[in-house]
């Protein structure tokens, strides 16, 4: 039993005319009697009794009438759904983000992305970097925005860009007046971060501990907006991704350039290796992309 024959059949058994039928589904006569024999056969019995003045429904034709019209309703409405997630005109996608990009890069990059494709939901899960990853694995989200992972383990990793970290000093201390710092003048300093496994953090102690020692951490906290603040207020120094500069300036700290060790790090996409993304996801993960070719140029 086919769609086409389904239709067939519906269109002789509502109108009780062939040639009605014939006009509505634009078909030949000797096509559309051809798919009414293969549905009857297919079926195992009659469904319709013609005569040279009439056309009338066999009581199995009778039976089916209403389960053609549910059918080919059904048919109807899951084609027009799928055609809109396709074509965009709906849907949904889910996209976990690591703090530093949720709160600074993504805004933009989500403004874009809904004047292009207003009816499409987009669900973000602002996690940390390690989460990130492990919601794209257990497929939780189709699309991961995060550090480039040391080993992918079943992960596609896209870069965005390369981040590089910066210092965050108090505005109004001597360090803002000048140009750059080097990692002896911000290690001299009470060190404000972000509680590990935090991946800002660890990737701070990789690359600084060998160099200058240990971090002389004073106060950590599990919110980069936290650090901002408690920077501004005067209660030590700090290093964040670039990324993050604006959002530090906007709570009142100073960032400056960052002498070496330089701590650099690709962000980028994630999503699961050998997966398709859905018309959504691959739609949301294009507008990343030239959203960071944007910051590139």
């Amino acid at each position: 039993m086919t769609v086409k024959q389904l239709r067939a059949f519906l269109a002789v058994a509502q109108s009780l005319s062939f040639a009605q039928a014939c006009e509505r589904l634009h078909l030949s006569q000797p096509a559309l009697s051809l798919a009414i024999k293969n549905l009857e056969q297919s079926l195992g019995g009659q469904l319709l009794v013609r005569t040279t003045r009439s056309v009338a429904l066999t009581p199995e034709g009778e039976t089916l009438l209403p389960i053609a019209v549910r059918l080919l309703a059904d048919w109807d409405n899951a084609e027009d759904l799928l055609r809109q997630h396709f074509t965009l005109q709906m849907g949904k996608v889910a996209v976990a983000a690591m703090p530093s990009f949720a709160g600074n890069r993504l805004p933009a990059a989500l403004r874009a992305f809904r004047d292009a494709y207003p009816r499409v939901n987009v669900a973000v899960h602002d996690v940390i970097n390690e989460q990130v990853m492990e919601m794209v694995r257990d497929g939780r989200v189709e699309l991961g925005i995060a550090f480039e992972p040391a080993t992918l383990d079943g992960l596609q990793f896209t870069p965005l860009y390369e981040d590089r970290f910066v210092a965050v000093v108090p505005a109004d201390s001597e360090l803002a007046e000048r140009e750059a710092l080097s990692w002896v003048d911000l290690l001299d300093r009470p060190f404000i971060t972000l509680q590990r496994p935090s991946a800002v953090r660890l990737l701070l102690e990789d690359s600084v501990i060998a160099s200058h020692g240990r971090l002389p951490v004073a106060f950590e906290s599990h919110q980069l907006v936290t650090v901002g603040r408690m920077v501004a207020e005067g209660l030590g120094v700090s290093a964040v991704p670039q990324l993050c500069r604006q959002q530090m300036e906007e709570l009142g700290a100073r960032c400056l350039p960052l002498g070496e060790p330089q701590v650099t790090r690709r962000v980028g996409l994630l999503h699961q290796a050998g997966h398709q993304l859905s018309s959504a996801a691959q739609a949301l993960s294009d507008t990343l992309l030239r959203q960071a070719e944007r910051y590139q140029a």
